[in-house]
């Protein structure tokens, strides 16, 4: 695959790295109006480094532009008359709609949204993803690039603000989740580094369980849990203290705020 990554800051990087690292492209072209931050990637023999959009656009196929919102229209309209019909354009700009970026480049392109979170740093992104209409054809090329920086789910653009919120904000709130059992265990005894240290891997192993089993959180939750035992005493006293509730409440502020802002 020829690829460009159009803005390569620190979201652009981060998908740089992944890619680079599985053996995702044949070739690479990073584009930065500053190129001293990307003086490490000089290395590759398959990647160019240069301020040129037109120039990374005419010897690439796929396009993935993470560019500042209030750039990425004029940046479109600088290079569309290079688009072909080889093209697939795939934005990780949030709040920029399909039909806002077909109006520059038109209905018939392969246009791809998708929406990465920031542990894509790690090889571990949740990433959604939508496409026009002509985008269809392409979808499963933006899901294989992404699956190699996680994992990614292909979902209709209505739902994307959604999205955001339970895989980008959900970062932060897990962290939240993470530092609360971190401050727990350093209230039973553990020092600081050992208590985040537990926190963490406990927190993988859950996530590992169901994505390994398929089962529901439920049925892990009932594996060990014991009559009058003290796992389910303290998951009562949870749920007494609203645990549940202030996450699902949590979670649709965030979502009201993130509707209010798209309005605004």
């Amino acid at each position: 695959m020829k690829i460009a990554i159009i803005g390569a800051g620190n979201l652009g990087l981060s998908i740089a790295t992944g890619i680079l690292h599985s053996g995702g492209a044949t070739s690479m072209y990073l584009t930065r109006r500053h190129l001293d931050a990307l003086k490490e990637f000089e290395a590759y023999e398959n990647v160019t480094v240069t301020s040129d959009n037109r120039k990374a656009v005419s010897e690439s196929d796929i396009l993935i532009f993470a560019v500042q919102p209030l750039h990425f229209a004029s940046i479109l309209d600088s290079v569309q008359d290079l688009l072909n019909e080889n093209h697939v354009l795939i934005s990780t700009i949030t709040g920029f709609s399909l039909s806002s970026i077909e109006a520059i480049v038109g209905s018939k392109r392969y246009v791809i949204r998708a929406m990465p979170n920031t542990a894509i740093s790690v090889g571990r992104s949740m990433t959604c993803l939508c496409s026009n209409e002509a985008g269809k054809k392409r979808i499963e090329l933006a899901e294989a690039i992404f699956h190699r920086m996680g994992h990614s789910m292909v979902i209709p653009e209505s739902q994307m603000q959604a999205a955001t919120v339970i895989c980008a904000s959900g970062i932060a709130f897990w962290m939240r989740l993470i530092r609360a059992t971190t401050q727990g265990a350093i209230q039973l005894g553990f020092d600081a580094r050992e208590a985040q240290e537990l926190a963490m891997h406990t927190c993988r192993g859950a996530a590992e369980l169901l994505i390994s089993s398929g089962r529901h959180p439920e049925e892990e939750i009932d594996r060990v849990t014991t009559p009058m035992g003290c796992t389910i005493e303290g998951l009562n006293e949870m749920e007494h203290q609203g645990l549940s509730s202030s996450l699902i409440r949590g979670i649709v502020s965030s979502f009201d705020k993130i509707s209010q802002i798209r309005k605004g």
